[in-house]
């Protein structure tokens, strides 16, 4: 069994990396896909800590040729503790859907550890705030801030918010969402940038496809493994993230292909149809980025690069 010294404050048994979370409550389907194997309330109030496993190498986060993770994998450990935390400290039935409004990320690269051979051991510390709840105590909103930390040292953190609707509150915002939403249309041959350009590890990584110079949100595969591990009515927020960064690379000739720095904010869901539009504009080692469809943005965030 695999432990570090790491302790929970106030606790007496270690965090564990032994076996992962109830993949339910990161709304995962694949096992494989779940990073997050301990999560335990802190002495503080809405203080947790957790551990995550991140592999040395994932099929799907794009591999820079250095020994580091990518962003996106902890992007990713944030998305599944902003999931676990409400679900399993906080009352927010399972069947509830979430929304992620906005998230954010940031690493410190003199401070960041090579990854290591099977995976690396990474300690989570997070903070709940802004707490809405429902009379019956259940939450319905609430935001998270992470730090993160390999070997005793930390190098990055990151946050965002979530809400969680019922069943009637989620349909009907679809609903309002999904109006003009017309059937996709297959990209044809030749129209998907090369993967290199991309920076991504294999074709079928590339959610994006060119039509007359613009950059549209296509994912090659619609039933990528970690993409869409679940059936999904929308495009999920890991594309919208990875689609930008992709047409970053690409409009940079690959010379921006790793953020240490990221920010989304979702205004409205991107539909699966029609493709959404990736507009991205430089400035110095900063890039801007906005998703559009139908004439209305729905997203709209930043980069930042060495």
């Amino acid at each position: 069994m695999s432990t570090s010294t790491v302790r929970v404050v106030g606790k007496s048994e270690p965090l564990s990396w032994s076996r992962t979370v109830e993949r339910e409550l990161v709304h995962r389907t694949s096992v494989a896909e779940v990073l997050l194997t301990d999560v335990r309330p802190a002495d503080t109030p809405h203080a947790f800590l957790a551990a995550a496993s991140w592999p040395r190498a994932h099929a799907t986060f794009p591999r820079d040729g250095s020994q580091r993770h990518s962003p996106l994998i902890l992007v990713e450990t944030l998305r599944q503790l902003g999931l676990y935390i409400p679900l399993r400290f906080y009352a927010v039935p399972e069947v509830f859907h979430a929304v992620i409004t906005d998230l954010y990320f940031h690493l410190s690269p003199a401070d960041e550890l090579p990854a290591c051979a099977g995976a690396t051991q990474i300690t989570c510390s997070a903070r709940v705030s802004e707490v809405r709840r429902v009379p019956d105590e259940s939450a319905i909103g609430l935001r998270l801030n992470v730090t993160f930390a390999a070997g005793g040292v930390r190098f990055g953190h990151g946050g965002g918010g979530v809400r969680f609707l019922d069943g009637a509150r989620f349909t009907a915002l679809r609903a309002r969402s999904a109006v003009g939403a017309a059937p996709a249309r297959p990209p044809e041959a030749g129209q998907r940038p090369p993967a290199a350009q991309l920076t991504v590890n294999h074709p079928h990584d590339a959610v994006l496809a060119l039509d007359q110079g613009e950059l549209l949100v296509r994912p090659a595969d619609p039933l990528h493994p970690f993409f869409f591990d679940h059936p999904t009515d929308h495009v999920p927020g890991m594309v919208l993230l990875e689609a930008a960064r992709q047409a970053v690379s690409y409009r940079s000739r690959g010379r921006l292909s790793r953020p240490l720095f990221g920010r989304l904010t979702a205004s409205r869901f991107t539909e699966l149809a029609p493709p959404a539009r990736v507009l991205c504009n430089r400035h110095g080692s900063m890039c801007a980025f906005r998703i559009l469809q139908g004439g209305s943005e729905t997203a709209r965030g930043i980069f930042g690069y060495t």
